[in-house]
């Protein structure tokens, strides 16, 4: 089952996909995404009666998209992709899983995503 994950918005989307069967999902993460996501990806799992151990590869969107939200994403991909030694692969477009989905078929991954974020980073300067 591959794990398709897209956290470039206040709204997180989730999808599963295993042959013909697929399952989506949001979540309006808010500010509450770096202390939630391993949470809610966990709830969603058990929801459809899975677990990590259904999970063969992951794909995420990498951007371009919020600062924050495609680092925590990306970064807890990567993790993932790196404790269970699953494949990982990071794209981009409107057609992002589709083309996801075809290179862990081919057995590609990216071992590591870095997030594309359209821009320069608007990092703000401290007040104090």
């Amino acid at each position: 089952m591959i794990l398709f994950l897209d956290t470039s918005t206040p709204v997180c989307k989730l999808s599963f996909a295993d042959g013909d069967w697929r399952y989506e999902a949001t979540w309006e993460s808010g500010r509450g995404l770096a202390k939630g996501l391993l949470e809610y990806l966990e709830t969603e799992l058990s929801s459809q009666g899975k677990s990590w151990s259904d999970v063969t590869g992951l794909a995420i969107y990498k951007g371009p998209g919020s600062f924050t939200g495609l680092r925590i994403g990306i970064t807890v991909m990567n993790t993932l992709a790196d404790a269970n030694r699953w494949p990982i692969v990071g794209t981009t477009g409107d057609d992002w899983q589709l083309v996801a989905a075809k290179r862990l078929e081919v057995g590609e991954t990216d071992g590591i995503v870095m997030p594309e974020y359209g821009g320069e980073a608007n990092i703000t300067t401290p007040r104090k």
